[in-house]
C-alpha cells in the first residue's frame, strides 16, 4: 500500500511538472514574442529566409528553448540578442524535426570573448570560442559572446560557433562525441558517412579542400565544422561538395540548398 501512494505521489508531480513547464513556456511566448520576433528578422538570416508559417515554428522552438533553458552571463550582460541567437543557434539544427529537446542542456554560460581550457576569460592563452561541459560540467555549454555575434553577421562566412556546439550536443545524444549522430542517422548511412569524412579530411590535409583545417581535428570536430558550412553557405556547399550536402541533409532533414 506504501509503495503504491509513493507511485501515485510521483505520478502527481511529474504531471504538475509538465503541466508548470508548459505554462511557463506559454506565459513566456506571451511576453517576448514581439520583442524576439523583432530580432529574428534583424539577425537571424536562417528565419529571414522562410515563408510566414515555417516563421512560425521557428518562433515557438525559440520561445520554447528559451523557457526552458538557463542563459547567464559571466563578466557580461546577457541582453535579448544575445538569448535570441543562443536560442537561434540551438534551433536551426534540429529544425527538420517535429520535436526535439536538448534533455543533455540545462544551462548556457555567455563569456565576453575567448576562454581557456581552465574556463579564464582573462590573461594569456585564451583560445577557446565555445565548449560543451563534460564531468561536472556536465549538461552546461560555455560560449563567446564575440563569438556568437560574430556567427551571425555578414562577415561570418562559413563559420558559426554557437551552431557548431549545438551539433556537438546532437552528436552526443547517443552517449558518444564521435561525429556519428546515430539516433539522427540511419545505421546504413553509418559506414558511408565515416568513409566520407575520412575521404575529406584526407583532402584537407593535401590542401584540396575549402573546409575548415580544424576540421581534421577528429570525426567529432568534422561533423561539426561541416554542419557550420551547411546551415552558414548551403547553396556552395552543395555546390562544392554535394555528398557531404546531401548526407548532411538526410542528418538533419533539410534541404538548404
Amino acid at each position: 500500500m506504501a509503495l503504491l501512494i509513493i507511485i501515485l505521489i510521483i505520478i502527481v508531480l511529474g504531471a504538475y511538472y509538465i503541466i508548470s513547464k508548459k505554462r511557463k513556456a506559454k506565459l513566456f511566448m506571451a511576453v517576448a514574442e514581439p520583442v524576439f520576433k523583432s530580432l529574428l528578422a534583424q539577425h537571424i538570416p536562417f528565419y529571414q529566409a522562410l515563408d510566414n508559417s515555417a516563421k512560425l515554428i521557428f518562433e515557438h522552438k525559440v520561445s520554447e528553448f528559451l523557457a526552458g533553458i538557463t542563459i547567464e552571463g559571466v563578466g557580461t550582460t546577457v541582453d535579448d540578442t544575445d538569448r535570441v541567437m543562443i536560442a537561434s543557434s540551438a534551433v536551426i539544427p534540429v529544425f527538420g524535426f517535429n520535436d526535439w529537446k536538448y534533455s543533455n542542456l540545462t544551462n548556457v554560460i555567455l563569456y565576453p570573448d575567448t576562454f581557456d581550457g581552465e574556463f579564464q576569460f582573462e590573461g594569456e592563452n585564451r583560445n577557446i570560442l565555445g565548449m560543451v561541459g563534460s564531468g561536472y560540467m556536465n549538461g552546461q555549454m560555455i560560449l563567446s559572446r564575440a563569438a556568437l555575434i560574430k556567427g551571425f553577421s555578414r562577415s561570418a562566412g562559413r563559420e558559426n560557433t554557437a551552431i557548431h556546439e549545438f551539433v556537438h550536443l546532437l552528436d552526443k545524444f547517443d552517449g558518444a562525441t564521435d561525429g556519428v549522430p546515430e539516433n539522427l542517422l540511419a545505421h546504413e548511412y553509418v559506414m558511408p558517412w565515416l568513409k566520407m569524412i575520412h575521404h575529406e579530411i584526407h583532402k584537407i590535409e593535401d590542401g584540396e579542400s575549402d573546409i575548415n583545417p580544424y576540421a581534421i581535428t577528429n570525426e567529432a570536430e568534422f561533423f561539426a565544422v561541416v554542419s557550420e558550412y551547411f546551415f552558414q553557405k548551403p547553396h556552395e556547399l552543395k555546390h562544392k561538395h554535394p555528398d557531404l550536402y546531401g548526407m548532411l541533409s538526410k542528418i538533419f532533414m533539410q534541404d538548404r540548398g
